[in-house]
């Protein structure tokens, strides 16, 4: 597991082991991702929810995303973000440092807006979306996000979840633009409804 691409490249960051509930998106899947996001991650403002290693937020941050907000509750998510965020920052400007928030929240309570502090940004250009395998977080975080400010006129969502799930093709204010499956990995793209036909993706 390693950053793929920008200033942190090559960067092999710290691993779960074998741990059963953190799962890090294979580094396959990962670069095909960011292909698709292109140069919209530049100057972005991104939240990773169920961040896990930290692997996607600190990918977009490597590529030029401004700032990355890291949301997970588990202990040893948490202490492998704190680690791979120090890792990626090592012997860069310590000003840096600001771009990279890491909250504790379960997300499984609901997005809850009391955990956002600042400098959380008012809402995101990317939001990744992780969960665990088929409990049905996806798509419950993905209705919470739809009912929330997270998301300005041109955020994309990416969820991630096993390629035999199904999430639904539209929200009341989301709709489905894309959807790729990498093995036993898909992702699932999502736009605002009122830009959709606008949108490259």
């Amino acid at each position: 597991m390693r950053i793929i691409s920008g200033q942190a490249r090559g960067r092999t960051l710290y691993s779960p082991g074998q741990s059963k509930t953190i799962r890090p998106t294979a580094d396959r899947a990962k670069e095909a991702i960011f292909s698709i996001i292109g140069e919209r991650i530049v100057s972005a403002l991104v939240l990773d929810l169920f961040a896990g290693t930290g692997a996607l937020g600190l990918e977009a941050w490597s590529r030029g995303a401004r700032q990355v907000v890291f949301v997970d509750h588990h202990g040893k998510a948490l202490e492998l973000i704190r680690k791979n965020c120090s890792l990626c920052l090592q012997n860069m400007d310590p000003s840096l440092q600001e771009a990279l928030i890491i909250i504790k929240h379960d997300l499984r309570r609901g997005l809850n807006l009391k955990f956002r502090k600042n400098p959380a940004p008012p809402f995101f250009d990317l939001i990744f979306l992780d969960p665990p395998y088929g409990k049905g977080l996806a798509k419950e975080t993905l209705e919470n996000i739809n009912n929330s400010d997270l998301c300005g006129p041109n955020t994309l969502i990416i969820a991630e979840e096993t390629s035999g799930e199904v999430l639904p093709d539209s929200f009341s204010h989301l709709v489905l633009s894309d959807h790729r499956r990498y093995g036993d990995t898909a992702f699932w793209f999502y736009t605002p409804k009122e830009i959709r036909q606008h949108s490259n993706i």
